[in-house]
């Protein structure tokens, strides 16, 4: 899979018309460029440890874009060795309650050191590290999947924010090429994200996409996207949960490690093999699909942490419920929540987009933000509880 990294005009940076208001936007006149046609759309320097899906917000700038892809490749590689098959396998599968979402798992009482006196990206605030105290929670197993979200919507008649909005944030290369004629318009800081018609939970690449393409395509094991903080609080309250802190998740993450870049270690893949759906290959021109994926995973396909618990971090990110900010005090704290206000909310775990060269943000301390009413083709959530539900 690959997408062209060049522009066959020029491009010049325009407003996202569905809610664009210069006097409010987070971007200033001074951050919207042209671009030649002969450049190549990749980061600075400066730039080069995003992925640009913090600027997916709706009253962000866009840039006009205009390019060609290579088709989509399906094919999967091996993801992990058949020790690692056959253990997931022989795990006992989690039971499930009367509204047919998997069951939870206990993460308990403790303490750990959250953040990290040594940031892979040091703006956002992934230090310094702190002692923490958490009291016991259940934690879902995997993020919620397609089918959670549709029994979700089918019991209460939910409407999206992106539904609402009419659209959502979608990565280029994942666009069919009737779609993508049709978009005239990208995120400046990011060009291959592009506002996407249609784009939502059902349709996660556009109108000719769909989470029940076919018994044999069907996606309604994989997480769901194109939720909005908002769309993820609904869900949980409705299922009696709630979002976890960003302290919650990353106790969660490290799975009763101390001190480990990853859920499983340090190393990202221990003797050969792939704990998580990443990005392989060169971003975001082309992913090799190394692990088996080019776009989201089924919940479940990578071997669990030492909580039993799936996917946290790659396939898709997963929003928490603390505002943002990049201050953290050393003091040691008990059950934090984050600051009592705020714009952004956190999120955590990267996703399938993630690479070191642009997104480093696939370990336990990392962190992003967007908006509230941010949605796109990479970030999803799980739901926590005091109790099993």
């Amino acid at each position: 899979m690959g997408i062209s990294a060049r522009m066959p005009c020029w491009a010049f940076v325009i407003l996202y018309l569905n809610s664009i208001d210069l006097a409010s936007s987070d971007t200033s006149a001074d951050e919207l460029v042209t671009v030649p046609k002969t450049e190549t759309l990749v980061p600075s320097d400066s730039e080069g440890s995003s992925c640009g899906c913090h600027s997916l917000k709706r009253e962000g700038g866009v840039l006009s874009l205009e390019g060609e892809t290579v088709p989509l490749s399906e094919e999967a590689a091996v993801k992990y060795s058949k020790r690692a098959n056959d253990e997931r396998e022989n795990d006992q599968e989690p039971k499930q309650d009367v509204n047919g979402i998997d069951e939870m798992v206990l993460i308990p009482a403790g303490e750990f050191l959250m953040g990290t006196n040594n940031p892979g990206i040091p703006q956002d605030g992934e230090g310094p590290q702190r002692r923490v105290h958490l009291k016991q929670f259940f934690m879902d197993v995997h993020e919620v999947s397609n089918q959670d979200f549709q029994t979700f919507v089918n019991a209460t008649g939910y409407v999206t924010e992106a539904e609402k909005f009419g659209d959502s944030f979608v990565f280029e290369g994942l666009l069919s090429e009737p779609v993508k004629s049709q978009i005239t318009q990208a995120v400046a800081a990011a060009p291959w994200w592009l506002p996407v018609r249609g784009a939502n939970w059902r349709h996660p690449e556009g109108p000719d996409s769909s989470i029940e393409d076919s018994p044999l395509l069907s996606r309604m094991d994989h997480p769901v996207l194109h939720v909005s903080w908002s769309d993820a609080t609904a869900y949980c309250t409705w299922a009696g949960k709630r979002l976890p802190t960003e302290a919650e998740w990353e106790y969660a993450c490290r799975g009763g490690l101390k001190d480990r870049l990853y859920p499983w270690g340090n190393k990202l893949y221990p003797k050969g093999q792939h704990y998580a759906n990443l990005w392989q290959g060169e971003f975001p021109s082309h992913n090799t699909g190394e692990d088996g994926y080019i776009r989201t995973s089924p919940v479940m396909s990578f071997p669990a942490n030492g909580y039993g618990l799936y996917d946290m971090v790659g396939n898709a990110w997963e929003w928490t419920s603390d505002w943002w900010t990049v201050h953290h005090t050393t003091d040691e704290l008990h059950n934090p929540k984050g600051p009592a206000t705020g714009q952004d909310r956190v999120k955590k775990g990267g996703s399938y987009m993630c690479h070191k060269s642009y997104c480093y943000r696939y370990r336990c301390a990392a962190r992003s933000q967007n908006t509230p009413d941010s949605s796109s083709s990479n970030l999803g959530f799980r739901c926590v509880s005091q109790k099993r539900l």
